[in-house]
Order: structure tokens, then sequence, then C-alpha cells
């Protein structure tokens, strides 16, 4: 059986910060360690860049930061990072959603364009499904929606792309984050088959 096959290990590491604790994964990968320290500092760097978006705010009294496992398994890796922060002065508590799409064969940490093939019109289809989703389920938006942005946020589980928004980007914070699954073979004549989508598609 092919190694990659297989679920990396991750181990739960912590933060402790004078009004908080941050638990953040680590990939245990010693099959390649370049590519381990690689995968690990990226995501050290968006844990610490969530940290300092909420730590920034004044009147801070309590900050939390976790993480979920969104995929592991073909050798792609999809991990959500996320953080609560509240205080007393606060109107209402803040908190901020990032995630890592990366294989860990390659190192390369993947963005929304590098899932599909070039020229085609990703955003477009994309964005079409996304707002059939929207009227689907009645959604209340800020305003009208019309497209996703190119480095729009996603994650990856088993064979659903999900594309989501940062609270108030296209709704009412009561919403939360917005979230789309789009079933990959919704797209299957844009994927790229060389990447994270295709791996997913294929059968072992």
């Amino acid at each position: 059986m092919e190694e990659v096959r297989l679920p990396v290990p991750i181990q739960t590491m912590m933060i402790l910060a004078p009004t908080g604790i941050i638990y953040y994964p680590q990939l245990q990968w010693p099959k390649n360690l370049v590519i381990q320290n690689k995968l690990n500092k990226g995501l050290l760097s968006k844990v610490n860049k969530l940290f300092n978006k909420s730590y920034q705010q004044i009147y801070i009294t309590e900050l939390v930061g976790d993480y979920e496992v969104k995929n592991n398994q073909r050798g792609i890796i999809s991990i959500n990072l996320n953080n609560f922060a509240t205080g007393p002065k606060l109107a209402h508590p803040i908190d901020n959603l990032s995630s890592i799409n990366a294989d860990i064969r390659t190192g390369k940490i993947y963005t929304l364009s590098d899932l599909f093939n070039q020229n085609s019109d990703y955003l477009k289809r994309l964005s079409a499904l996304v707002k059939d989703q929207i009227n689907k389920r009645n959604m209340n938006t800020l305003q009208p929606f019309d497209t996703i942005r190119p480095n729009q946020d996603f994650y990856l589980a088993d064979k659903s792309l999900v594309i989501y928004f940062q609270r108030y980007e296209i709704t009412p914070r009561p919403a939360g984050y917005p979230m789309f699954p789009i079933s990959i073979y919704d797209i299957i004549d844009i994927i790229d088959k060389n990447g994270p989508l295709g791996k997913m598609l294929a059968d072992f």
C-alpha cells in the first residue's frame, strides 16, 4: 500500500498567552522532513496571523484557538484554523477562520486557482454554484451576490470543495461563516486531474 494513502499523524501543540490559549496542528511526517518542516511552518504562520489579528484588539480578556482536520487522505491535507476572542468592552466576540490545503508528497500549499485547469473560467462556474445555493437556502445577503474572489477561502472534504466566506463578507454576523459545499462531480470537467481534486477522485 502506498504510504501517502494513509492519514498523516498530526500532533496538537499549544501556545499560552496572558489571556488565552491556542491549540494548533503540526504534522509528523518523518518520511520527508523537508516537506514536514515546510508545511508545519506554513501552519504556524497562519496560526500567528490569526493570533495577531485578534490579539491586537483592545480590551481582549479571553482568546482561544483550535483547529479541525477536514481532509487527511491520499496525500492531501486540509485543515481549518480558527480563533475566538472576547472582552467586556467588545460589542460582540471577534473570531477568524483560515484554511491550509496542501500535498504532503510535494509540500505544495494550494490556492483556489491551483485546483483547476488553466484558462478554465472557474470563478464564473463556482460563483454560479454558490449563487444557486444562496437562492435555494433563502440566505439573507448584505447585497446581491455577484462573484467569489480569485483567492476565496476554501477547504477540501473528501469529494467536496467547500467555498466559504468570512463573517460580514456577504451575510450579517449571525449567519456565521457562510459555507457552500460543491461536489467534485459537478465541476469534474474543469478540475486539474493532477491537482488535489483529481487525486481525491482517482480510483486506487
